[in-house]
C-alpha cells in the first residue's frame, strides 16, 4: 500500500460520504456545503492523477462558483420550515433495487466495452492552447453561455422578488 492508494481511498470516501450526506440533509444550506465538500474530494482526486488543471478548475468553477450561486439562491429566495412527513414503506426497498440495477449495467457496460489503445502522436496539449481555443474558435458559444448564466441569475433574482412581494 502506497502513499498516493491511502490518499485516493481517503479523498474517494471523502467524496462518497459528502454525496450521501448531501442526500440526506434536510436543510438546503447542509446540503451546499455537503455538495462544495464532495466537489473538494474531486478536485483532490484530480490532483493525484496529475491533472493539477482539472483541480484548479474544479475549485474556481464547481466548488467556488456553483457553490455561491447555490447559497445566492438560498438566501434569495423564502423558505418555509415546515416538514412534511410523508410515509413510504417500500421507497428505501425499490431504492436500493433500481440502484442495484444501474451499477450491474454500469459494470457489465465497462468490461463488454473494448478500449482500443491508440498509437497515433497526441499533439501536446496546454493550457495555453486551450485558452487559444476556447477564445480564437468557440467565442461566440463562450459568450453565448455567459448570457445564458447572466439571464438565469436575473431571473432568479426576479422570481425571489416576486415571492416576497406576495
Amino acid at each position: 500500500m502506497s502513499g498516493e492508494f491511502i490518499a485516493f481511498f481517503v479523498l474517494a470516501v471523502c467524496a462518497i460520504g459528502g454525496a450521501v450526506f448531501m442526500l440526506n440533509f434536510t436543510r438546503v444550506v447542509h446540503m451546499v456545503l455537503s455538495l462544495a465538500f464532495t466537489l473538494l474530494s474531486i478536485a483532490g482526486i484530480y490532483v493525484l492523477l496529475n491533472a493539477e488543471f482539472l483541480a484548479v478548475a474544479q475549485v474556481l468553477i464547481y466548488t467556488g462558483s456553483v457553490s455561491i450561486l447555490m447559497l445566492f439562491g438560498i438566501m434569495l429566495t423564502r423558505h418555509r420550515d415546515q416538514e412534511e412527513t410523508v410515509v413510504r414503506p417500500w421507497h428505501g426497498f425499490f431504492s436500493f433495487i433500481g440502484v442495484g440495477a444501474l451499477f450491474g449495467i454500469l459494470v457489465h457496460t465497462i468490461y463488454n466495452t473494448p478500449f482500443e489503445e491508440s498509437t497515433a502522436s497526441v499533439k501536446e496539449f496546454t493550457v495555453s492552447r486551450l485558452g487559444e481555443i476556447v477564445f480564437k474558435q468557440y467565442v461566440i458559444p463562450f459568450e453565448a453561455l455567459s448570457i445564458l448564466l447572466l439571464v438565469a441569475l436575473v431571473g432568479a433574482v426576479i422570481l425571489a422578488r416576486k415571492e416576497s412581494k406576495t
